[in-house]
């Protein structure tokens, strides 16, 4: 599996750099989801083993070559089917991407308590504006947004071998235990050790 994960500052100046439209004008609920789907056409398919080729040559070749493929694979994305919610998401000033920065955020310091009200005023957005679109972005609210980075982080730590359960919740940021064992069940559907189990059998 080959996953790329896309750097909004690069996105953005290839934006500039462009003709593309920053945003789109009146865009629609779908365009300011935070995940879509489109197939994949043969140019980006491409693009993609070409940079999967490159893990097999020398370390100098990849350095060079790696951004100017990354480059190529984000300029198809802003021209694809989904190129309008690519742009808007990495325009600044508009409403995804203020979500877009505060998910940053969230994501550098899961495992810590995060004030959510000083994070809205941080990307310039009123608490109740910030709620209201971080959920209609990402499907759930700014907290449990959190808590489910905490509790994938934790299941991979466990199923690393090296943490169990106690060690686990503590490195994410649990306080108690209990209480992470609890929620784990209610996102996963299994407490951790046997759902750890489960998954290392799988």
């Amino acid at each position: 599996m080959l996953i790329l994960e896309l750097n909004s500052s690069i996105i953005s100046n290839l934006i500039l750099e462009t003709d593309l439209p920053k945003s789109p004008n009146n865009a629609s609920d779908n365009e300011e989801k935070s995940l879509a789907i489109a197939d994949t056409d043969a140019e980006l398919l491409d693009s993609f083993y070409r940079l999967a080729q490159l893990l097999e040559k020398p370390e100098h070749e990849q350095k060079i070559l790696s951004p100017i493929i990354i480059k190529e694979i984000y300029y198809c994305l802003l021209t694809g089917e989904l190129g309008s919610q690519l742009r808007i998401i990495n325009t600044k000033g508009t409403r995804p991407n203020q979500i877009a920065q505060a998910i940053s955020i969230i994501k550098n310091r899961f495992n810590e308590k995060i004030n959510m009200d000083e994070l809205a005023e941080h990307v310039n957005m009123a608490p109740s504006s910030f709620y209201r679109n971080f959920k209609k972005i990402t499907q759930v609210s700014p907290l449990q947004y959190q808590k489910q980075l905490k509790l994938y982080e934790a299941q991979r730590l466990m199923l690393t071998g090296n943490y169990d359960v106690a060690n686990a919740s503590y490195e994410v940021g649990y306080e108690s235990p209990t209480q992470f064992s609890r929620e784990y069940k209610k996102m996963f559907g299994n407490p951790p050790k046997a759902g750890i189990k489960h998954l290392a059998l799988a």
